[in-house]
């Protein structure tokens, strides 16, 4: 293909599948909230029927192997060229960006929570002209972190405990930071066009990916049923499972991501110099990485 042109697609139906996907599980859950049964007090506090969500979550699937299965065929078939090249690492760029402000949310919301609300409603110094607010806002408020009592235990139960930093956080520290390691490992064996040591270290990398979700599932299990620790226990359980279960989704993402990488190299579809999709996955597995390094910090230990 000339360098000079830009490779325009034809008409695609799949954006609309995608969208009729998207719509449809947005409203099943919708439908599923508005069908949520007593409040937890009163021992309900379960959504309605999900079958709707699972409607437009299996249309949404199909669109992503039907739209990406194009775009391989497209580069496959060398369609694209350096121009292409360049828009895709813009894109994948500026995705990462957006995930970047996504969880720079949730670190904003946890700093807000531990370093104003708490010691606002604590009455620390300098954060409240009325000495009083805790009293009435919340009597008898100990301004602690992690918070491990709540103004209503009835309805928003407290944790009896926190997870310990140094036991399964740890070791999954040490398997996503691993995980970095022999992607680039792949990375440069995909360089060197050593294709049997590329599917190792990719292996090893999905391997040490999927352990991390086995045990964090364990953790889950662990802090709900020996601590009582829940997205209702508090601005800590809150926080808690937005950031470290956001988090657990991307990493399922980018596994996934990792997945269909080694398959392609299974069929041989990347050379050493033209590998960009496998180069987009690893951008995003480090992006993930080092999301971790920062719960790990902010999340469990301080």
């Amino acid at each position: 293909m000339s360098e000079s042109k830009y490779y325009l697609p034809e008409p695609s139906h799949w954006p609309l599948v995608g969208s009729i996907g998207l719509f449809v599980t947005m409203f099943g859950f919708a439908i599923a909230l508005l069908n949520t049964t007593a409040p937890v007090a009163e021992g309900g506090g379960t959504v309605g029927s999900l079958a709707v969500v699972y409607v437009g979550l299996a249309i949404v699937i199909f669109m992503l192997f039907g739209w990406f299965g194009t775009v391989i065929r497209e580069s496959e078939a060398g369609k694209f060229n350096a121009q292409v090249d360049t828009s895709f690492r813009m894109g994948m760029m500026w995705f990462i960006f957006s995930e970047v402000m996504f969880f720079a949310g949730f670190f904003g919301a946890l700093f807000y929570i531990r370093q104003l609300s708490i010691p606002w409603l604590g009455d620390a110094a300098g954060l409240t002209n009325n000495a009083s607010t805790h009293t009435y806002l919340w009597n008898g408020f100990q301004a602690t972190w992690p918070l491990l009592n709540t103004p209503d235990p009835s309805k928003y139960p407290a944790p009896t405990g926190t997870v310990d930093a140094w036991g399964i956080p740890l070791l999954n520290t040490i398997l996503l930071i691993s995980s970095s390691f022999t992607a680039t490992f792949a990375h440069h064996a995909l360089k060197r066009d050593a294709r049997s040591k590329m599917i190792m270290w990719m292996v090893l990398t999905l391997g040490l990916g999927f352990t991390f979700l086995g045990f964090q599932i364990y953790e889950y299990g662990h802090a709900i049923r020996d601590y009582g620790l829940t997205l209702a226990s508090g601005t800590y359980g809150s926080t808690f499972y937005m950031l470290t279960g956001f988090h657990g989704f991307h990493v399922t993402i980018g596994a996934i991501m990792l997945t269909v990488m080694t398959l392609r190299m299974l069929k041989g579809h990347f050379t050493p110099k033209n590998h960009f999709a496998f180069e987009a996955a690893a951008w995003y597995w480090h992006f993930v990485d080092v999301v971790w390094v920062g719960l790990f910090i902010f999340v469990y230990v301080l």
